[in-house]
């Protein structure tokens, strides 16, 4: 048995056991692994002595845009920073991205999330104008396949309303996971949504839409995006097929409206994912007092009983500045912005992302999927405030990311 403290180059081992862990509940105790869950009895592999640790279901990033992250050196001095003109600059950019600018900064922002504690990421890309429209899929594509059994990737399609059914269905066939779309963006948002779960069923693909990504509310109830998504997801018989992401619209709502559009939520079987630090930065900018935030109802959705996920969104690019791909700078909005607890923070970007997302649950529990992160056992607080920086990160019980810290301060 080894410790983890004295072991080197951890990255790329199995792990059979942390013996003397901090487990989730608070409590010191072995967490057993048998190659990809953990188990009653250890497999092959390393025996590692964790005093000094605690351990932590993985995150999961539910919504991230990988062909976009890191691009917003690109951006010249001056341009707006709300939706509209974020979407305008990308739009810009997109005549000089090819293949490999792709994948250099897709590649980055996924090692920035695997360092992080991140082992599974649902990515939404963009069909491009020109001659090469699917280079963006074509390469998260491949990435999927070349990452894979070191991180789960999800590439989900995001179509235009101005991106003809041809081409999203040739999309499709080139092995997209996820059906995703704007239609609170198009000019008929009804036509598109049945548009786009047109298009899903008939390649058999769960759905992801962005939803609602707005702060006014002066319309009907049945003109919300969620609320025609979450008619037809029940019409279709979709339940638990499909995700709304972003949502802000909710936290707009009076408790009257809200409660009533939740129900509907709830019966239709939706998960919803809030994205804070890319909707606080978008949302909001025209208000010159009180300003809303880009936030849907948190503690309204949990307590309706709907699968919530939390994640980033953007990373450094038009969309948002800033961004460090770390799933407790997420927990940390949501505590500080959303008002949530600890828990229901930490909870929001592992498990009940995961959930959104349909993947087995990962933890400590006999059967669970063996994606673990291990952070210092110091209070769970700063851990969730984004104060520790070392962590061990495993996906199926093989450790994917190492990160120790050396500090010397001079007081």
């Amino acid at each position: 048995m080894g410790p983890v403290d004295g072991a080197a180059h951890l990255a790329g081992r199995a792990v059979a056991a942390f013996r003397g862990v901090r487990l989730p509940d608070g409590t010191l105790g072995d967490v057993l692994l048998d190659g990809t869950a953990v188990a009653d009895a250890p497999g092959a592999g390393a025996d590692l002595e964790a005093e000094g640790w605690r351990v932590l279901p993985a995150a999961c990033e539910p919504h991230a845009h990988l062909d976009k992250a890191l691009s917003a050196s690109r951006l010249p001095s001056g341009v707006g920073n709300d939706l509209v003109a974020a979407c305008e600059s990308w739009r810009a950019m997109l005549p000089m991205i090819d293949r490999a600018d792709i994948e250099a900064r897709a590649l980055a922002t996924v090692r920035r999330y695997v360092a992080h504690g991140i082992t599974a990421i649902r990515t939404h890309v963009d069909l491009h104008p020109g001659s090469d429209p699917f280079c963006g899929v074509d390469v998260l594509i491949g990435l999927r396949e070349r990452l894979r059994g070191r991180v789960t990737l999800q590439v989900c399609l995001l179509a235009g309303s101005e991106t003809p059914t041809d081409l999203i269905d040739a999309a499709a066939g080139r092995g997209i996971d996820v059906m995703g779309g704007c239609p609170h963006l198009a000019l008929d948002p009804p036509a598109e949504l049945t548009r786009m779960l047109d298009v899903a069923q008939a390649h058999e693909l769960p759905v992801d839409l962005h939803v609602d990504e707005a702060t006014d509310v002066d319309m009907p109830d049945a003109d919300l995006d969620i609320v025609g998504l979450a008619h037809q997801t029940l019409a279709r018989g979709l339940r638990r097929r499909v995700t709304a992401s972003h949502a802000v619209r909710l936290g707009m709502l009076p408790p009257s409206r809200r409660d009533s559009v939740l129900a509907q939520v709830a019966r239709a079987g939706l998960g919803i994912v809030t994205l804070p630090i890319t909707n606080l930065y978008l949302q909001g900018r025209d208000a010159t007092y009180a300003a809303p935030r880009g936030l849907p109802a948190l503690h309204a959705i949990l307590a309706a009983g709907i699968p919530l996920g939390a994640g980033a969104d953007n990373v450094r690019d038009p969309f948002n500045p800033a961004g460090r791909a770390d799933p407790f700078e997420t927990t940390a909005l949501l505590q500080t912005a959303g008002h949530l607890s600890a828990d229901q923070a930490l909870h929001a970007v592992t498990t009940g992302a995961r959930t959104v997302l349909g993947l087995p649950k990962a933890g400590v529990v006999p059967g669970d999927v063996a994606d673990l992160v291990l952070v210092p056992d110091v209070d769970l607080g700063d851990v969730l405030a984004g104060t520790e920086e070392a962590r061990i990160v495993l996906h199926g019980g093989r450790v994917v990311a190492d990160t120790r810290v050396q500090r010397s301060v001079d007081l």
